[in-house]
């Protein structure tokens, strides 16, 4: 097993309005999340998130703590999001199992020692993806399914943009610090995401781009609303978004995406929007 961890560090919009493809991609695409039996990790800046992906395929994988983080264990300050994207498999949290099937989710709170993830069948292995933030104090660990999650329906054909939001680790739900995360899920014929677009200087937001057909991508569209730019992204590959962007996507097929986001406040609806016509 080989772990990998990077840090990104903060770009502003005027940096950023500088930018070429190159330096775009190097500081706000995560290409490289699931390789066998290992954890990669990312952590950004903006509001000190990590994000990672672990994929054990013949062996229970431990979550490491990376010396960057100073910490005697991963969670010792920190609160962890996590779904499995591919097949069954097993979260093991201080001893207590939790079994993640294709998108399900699980809620780690600050304090939780002991992590590791494993695989009901390594002809399918599970992917899990997840998301870090600090945290402030204890909440205790919780499954989410589909089933409990906040469901909204929002768009529509006609405008190709027609989409089902599944909140599931979400104040409305669970108790977290800051971190909140969800799955976007985007019905035949449409493609568009996040319309109208917004920005949301209180928090910052990580994409996770997946269910992509082979052959298809995701044009993921970053910003300020004057000066936006665009980030060509492939099946599971992830998007770092700051406080001062849009986030939005269009694809060549329909998808899903999971969002993740920390920062100052729980309020999913804190959002400053972009009228689609002055976008520039």
């Amino acid at each position: 097993m080989s772990d990998t961890f990077n840090s990104r560090f903060a770009v502003s919009p005027k940096e950023a309005k500088q930018m070429d493809t190159t330096a775009l991609r190097e500081n706000f695409l995560i290409e490289d999340l699931f390789t066998a039996n290992s954890i990669n990790l990312t952590l950004s800046h903006y509001d000190r998130y990590i994000v990672g992906g672990v994929m054990p395929v013949d062996t229970p994988i431990v979550l490491s703590t990376p010396d960057y983080l100073k910490a005697s264990f991963f969670l010792e300050r920190r609160e962890l999001g996590i779904f499995n994207i591919g097949g069954k498999g097993n979260v093991v949290a201080d001893n207590v199992t939790y079994a993640l099937d294709f998108k399900e989710a699980l809620y780690l709170g600050r304090g939780t020692e002991n992590v590791v993830f494993s695989s009901d069948n390594p002809a399918d292995p599970a992917k899990f993806y997840f998301n870090s933030a600090p945290a402030h104090r204890e909440y205790p660990a919780k499954k989410v399914t589909r089933e409990d999650a906040e469901v909204v329906v929002l768009g529509s054909s006609e405008t190709a943009n027609h989409r089902v939001i599944n909140k599931l680790l979400v104040n409305g739900v669970i108790q977290t610090c800051q971190l909140q995360m969800g799955m976007t899920e985007l019905r035949i014929g449409s493609v568009w995401n996040t319309l109208p677009a917004h920005t949301h200087d209180r928090r910052m937001e990580v994409y996770f781009y997946f269910e992509v057909p082979d052959g298809q991508s995701i044009c993921h569209f970053m910003g300020e609303p004057q000066e936006t730019r665009h980030i060509w992204t492939q099946n599971e590959q992830a998007v770092i978004s700051p406080n001062w962007s849009i986030h939005a996507g269009a694809g060549t097929s329909n998808y899903t995406f999971i969002w993740g986001m920390a920062g100052e406040n729980l309020d999913y609806g804190d959002m400053d929007h972009c009228v689609i016509k002055q976008l520039r």
